[in-house]
């Protein structure tokens, strides 16, 4: 079931396939390998709902370019591509290995020193001008994704000493980790807000913003709020983060559970337990959740995944994630379409072994008590009651008519089994919603009263072959373009 496909053709003739069944969204992060246009309408082709360009990595002109390009394609094959900005962050790393790796082995000495030039077996730099003081003995740091691990067990001038716990190899300029209670850098940084605004002139849809730690790192980026900005999304990536989760999620639009980085300051055996926990909170708050991090790393060479990465995908989608995030395996993989299909096709199996009538009790339980204005408490009342309705009549859509994209957002935390429609005439709201969990964004020419908005909604959702003559669908809508929230809730029979 999780196979079946449906083929569309777009105004430029290009082949679009859709699973049928898929609700869960994919992210693919583009880079070297994936950057072209000829990939790129592959990937798409393949199922990719957003695209992740990572700025840790690359020149801003060139961003900017292949920011450009994913816009272009994205008209062409007539159907909305989400792009993500991922800001570096503070991140701290190592100076360059040159071009061959070095092999760190377990119980060696090795010595860390302030710097950013060239680093080897022997010493390591690490541009961190602060390291001697805020770094103390006991503490431990890790390399790239969190493999290779030492112990800081001294110091001797200008270097501290450290003992190899977890070796491996080292090239490039890798990630160095230091425990984020003795970092003291601010996020964003100046070089994230001069990347921000660059950005945001071109109209990016989303802002990924890294090692966050509390909502005021949140509230320091300074956009507009989406969609007449980016939407916002907060990277969990830090033990500060998960003390400080309630607050973050109330200040950002979305949240990504980035398990590289989570997973060197928390526990192995505590990561599982704190994804699920971030996702349970997210749904209850009606913000989209995405899981990343070595989902499929293994495909970055193979042409399949493990086991073990299946079950990783899947278990993700039952949890409640709204998108799965590609990194590695698409920027730098062999065989990127190849990738985003295969994650496509693992997402469309969980979605359809999905527990829908058990979620719907479990949202009773997660439903916030929380004090909140009227217009929230309005939309988040018809939300509840169009998911059971859609249920109990066995209705093919619920049509969301939205401005911001807050009415199908709300909606997509019931994981009702009727197709999310979202209608809006906001370009931007369009692409922010590529994001959210079962939702197909589509466009509305303008808000007017709520019976013209409805008539062109169904409309539209015919001419799209989202549903047909004798379908009963759920809309959600404004009275009209001056209604403050959703306040309507109709049932309709498409004639």
């Amino acid at each position: 079931m999780g196979d079946l496909h449906r083929e569309r053709s777009s105004p430029a003739s290009v082949v679009v396939v859709e699973s049928a069944n898929r609700r869960t969204k994919v992210i693919a992060t583009l880079g070297p390998n994936s950057s072209d246009e000829a990939t790129l309408r592959a990937m798409i082709a393949a199922g990719m709902d957003c695209v992740r360009i990572n700025m840790s990595h690359g020149k801003l002109d060139d961003g900017l370019q292949l920011y450009r390009r994913v816009r272009e394609l994205s008209a062409e094959v007539g159907r909305p591509v989400g792009t993500l900005v991922d800001l570096p962050g503070p991140k701290v790393r190592a100076g360059s290995f040159g071009s061959d790796s070095v092999v760190l082995v377990a119980g060696q000495s090795i010595r860390l020193a302030p710097g950013n030039r060239a680093s080897t077996a022997e010493v390591i730099e690490v541009n961190y001008d602060e390291l001697l003081s805020h770094v103390e003995d006991g503490d431990t740091l890790s390399f790239g994704d969190g493999a290779i691990g030492c112990e800081i067990v001294g110091r001797d001038g200008g270097s501290l000493l450290a003992q190899v716990t977890h070796g491996g190899p080292l090239s490039g300029r890798p990630g160095v980790n230091i425990p984020s209670e003795r970092l003291q850098l601010s996020t964003p940084t100046r070089e994230d807000l001069r990347i921000l605004d660059a950005f945001v002139e071109a109209g990016v849809d989303m802002v990924a913003v890294s090692f966050v730690r509390s909502a005021h790192d949140i509230r320091r980026v300074g956009t507009e709020p989406h969609p007449r900005g980016p939407l916002v999304v907060a990277k969990i990536e830090t033990r500060a983060a998960v003390q400080n989760l309630e607050g973050i999620i109330d200040a950002a639009g979305a949240i990504m559970i980035a398990r590289g980085d989570l997973g060197n300051e928390c526990s192995i055996e505590e990561l599982p337990h704190l994804q699920k926990q971030i996702i349970r909170m997210c749904i209850a708050k009606g913000r989209p959740t995405i899981t990343a991090t070595q989902m499929l790393e293994s495909m970055v060479y193979a042409a399949t995944p493990t086991r073990a990465e299946a079950s990783d995908v899947a278990n993700a989608v039952f949890d409640g994630s709204s998108a799965v995030m590609l990194s590695g395996e698409t920027a730098i993989g062999h065989d990127p379409a190849n990738v985003v299909r295969t994650m496509a096709r693992l997402a469309a199996r969980a979605d359809a072994n999905f527990d829908y009538s058990g979620w719907a009790r479990q949202m009773v339980e997660l439903h916030m008590n929380e004090p909140s204005a009227l217009d929230r408490q309005v939309t988040d009342a018809l939300t509840m009651a169009a998911a059971r309705v859609a249920r109990d009549l066995r209705c093919t859509a619920i049509m969301c008519i939205t401005r911001s994209g807050f009415t199908a957002r709300a909606m997509a935390r019931y994981r009702p089994d009727a197709k999310i429609l979202a209608f809006s005439p906001d370009e931007r709201t369009i692409n922010q919603l590529t994001l959210s969990w079962g939702t197909v964004p589509l466009p509305l020419s303008y808000f007017a009263s709520n019976d013209e908005m409805v008539t062109e909604a169904v409309a539209v959702s015919k001419a799209r072959g989202y549903t047909r003559a004798g379908d009963v669908v759920v809309v959600l809508a404004g009275t009209d373009a001056r209604a403050p929230a959703t306040d309507v809730l109709r049932v309709v029979h498409v004639t």
